[in-house]
């Protein structure tokens, strides 16, 4: 079994004038739950002595009965100290402002009502719309009401469904990279769609135009297409092999270089995450010289690429059995490699979905 989330765009527009009044007492929680938090480090390290930090039920303790002072939801103010307790975050959501952070707000199943595409939450009632491709279920769990950058309110369910089954039995080592996103251990190589770089003068227009409606659609809109793209990819991927083994290069430290707009571009984190809950074969493994190394004798010549300025050779022969390689393949077999060995025993740092 896995959770999905389910989400629906609301229909009315009106609505968001409700939300964003529940989603400022949200963020009035959540700040006090990060300023109590950066209260107790700042005194810890004063010298005061530490203590245990406390659970979301402790701090849930503290807003008994004060959800009907604010307008909220009792069960709402729980599962936001709930989600803060996860993250333990010293950060405030802004409630103002051109950094305002986009509405949330939390619930749970007892506290709403849902009956032919419409949610009753707080006695008010949301329509949002249906899909006849993914109808919501009756087992629908909780959720939340989200907001995005161009203001528009979505209703998200948590949904538990059968995970599907692979209708293959095969194995496969994955290589990720920028101008081929994703080359696997059998040679097939999935192009990088490069989403920013197809709007990215769209994007400086509108920018040198000062027009920030413009500039948050094209936005939206790249956002949507990758996700779009990842979706697809990882669907396919899941579906037709039983182990997926990834590396896990650091996107985080590739995002401060000079290749910083095509890493994100490229979304690799994602990517993972969406493997990660799609495929019960999905493993994680150490990448480190499987570039280098060579997939058939297991040497490293002196003529293997390396560092970065090895980038750029794409094929190189191995002196020492005299084997071609194609950079990526050869990276990508590797990766496949350490997956089988460290599935026979804990032979590298490893993460197996679940």
């Amino acid at each position: 079994m896995q959770i999905l989330t389910y989400k629906y765009r609301l229909k009315d527009r009106r609505a968001a004038t409700a939300l964003r009044g529940h989603a400022f007492q949200c963020n009035q929680i959540w700040n006090w739950c990060a300023a109590q938090h950066r209260d107790t480090l700042n005194r810890y390290r004063a010298g005061a002595p530490k203590r245990k930090w406390l659970s979301h039920f402790d701090i849930a303790k503290t807003f008994k009965g004060y959800g009907r002072e604010i307008g909220l939801h009792q069960q709402t103010i729980g599962s936001i100290c709930e989600q803060w307790v996860r993250n333990r975050s010293t950060r405030f959501r802004a409630s103002y402002g051109p950094k305002r952070a986009l509405g949330w707000i939390p619930f749970q199943k007892q506290s709403r009502q849902i009956k032919n595409n419409s949610i009753w939450y707080l006695g008010k009632q949301y329509r949002f719309f249906g899909s006849k491709r993914r109808p919501l279920p009756d087992n629908a769990k909780g959720g939340y009401f989200t907001e995005d950058a161009l203001g528009r309110w979505y209703v998200c369910f948590h949904v538990e469904v059968e995970r599907k089954p692979c209708v293959g039995n095969a194995e496969i080592g994955i290589d990720l990279g920028l101008k081929s996103f994703a080359t696997l251990s059998n040679g097939e190589k999935i192009e990088a769609p490069q989403i920013y770089r197809r709007y990215e003068g769209r994007l400086a227009v509108a920018q040198r135009a000062h027009n920030r409606q413009r500039v948050r659609r094209l936005h939206a809109k790249i956002a949507n297409c990758r996700r779009d793209f990842l979706h697809k990819t990882s669907t396919d991927l899941s579906a037709r092999y039983a182990l997926i083994a990834v590396g896990d290069v650091n996107a985080k430290q590739l995002a401060q270089t000079r290749m910083a707009k095509s890493v994100l571009d490229a979304g690799w984190s994602t990517f993972r995450s969406m493997l990660k809950y799609k495929s019960a074969g999905y493993l994680e493994v150490d990448e480190k010289f499987t570039t280098q190394t060579c997939s058939q004798c297991g040497a490293l010549p002196p003529e293997r690429p390396k560092g970065i300025a090895g980038l750029g050779i794409r094929t190189w022969q191995c002196s020492a059995c005299g084997t071609d390689h194609d950079r990526d393949v050869n990276s990508a077999l590797n990766i496949l490699a350490i997956a089988a060995r460290s599935a026979a025993g804990p032979v590298v740092e490893s993460r197996v979905a679940t």
